[in-house]
């Protein structure tokens, strides 16, 4: 049984966009319901699995959706000018604009966590401050990720 190559490529962008939107909601979870604890301690181990996710997951399926896209684009004759396409690249880098600073961010927070903890301290206002912008550069990233699964998905007539 042969399969088809722009079907192995379908199947794998479509899997690293689970990967993205899964673990992007999963970490958000998981951090949020951490931080409401107020509790140093587990706020670091959470932060501290959340940053392994990122490096694990996140990195490696932003690696591999740029390429598997082109890949698949070129294969089934999709010119990447094309509308709903260049819209998923534009909100792909995106993306990319909010997850970088998140994935500073997240270390910082972990940091502090641990600091706090070992210290036997409250996390300081600087902990609080960045968790606000994490929290609140999650929200268009996820949007984003949540059009780009739309257009790949309904790929409508989009003009430039």
């Amino acid at each position: 049984m042969e399969v088809e190559y722009a079907l192995v490529l379908r199947w794998l962008h479509v899997i690293g966009a689970c990967v993205l939107l899964g673990t992007g909601a999963g970490i958000a979870f998981f951090m949020v319901m951490a931080e409401r604890t107020g509790k140093p301690a587990v706020i670091a181990h959470v932060a501290a699995t959340v940053v392994i996710a990122d490096t694990l997951f996140t990195a490696t399926a932003v690696i591999v959706q740029p390429v598997t896209g082109y890949l698949l684009a070129r294969e089934v004759g999709w010119p990447l000018t094309e509308g709903w396409v260049a819209l998923s690249l534009i909100l792909y880098l995106v993306i990319g604009l909010f997850w970088l600073p998140v994935v500073w961010i997240q270390i910082q927070l972990r940091n502090m966590a641990r600091q706090a903890d070992a210290q036997g301290a409250a996390l300081p206002e600087r902990f609080h401050r960045l968790y606000r912008v994490w929290f609140a550069c999650g929200f268009p990233a996820f949007a984003a990720v949540l059009a780009i699964v739309w257009l790949m998905l309904a790929r409508p007539a989009i003009g430039f």
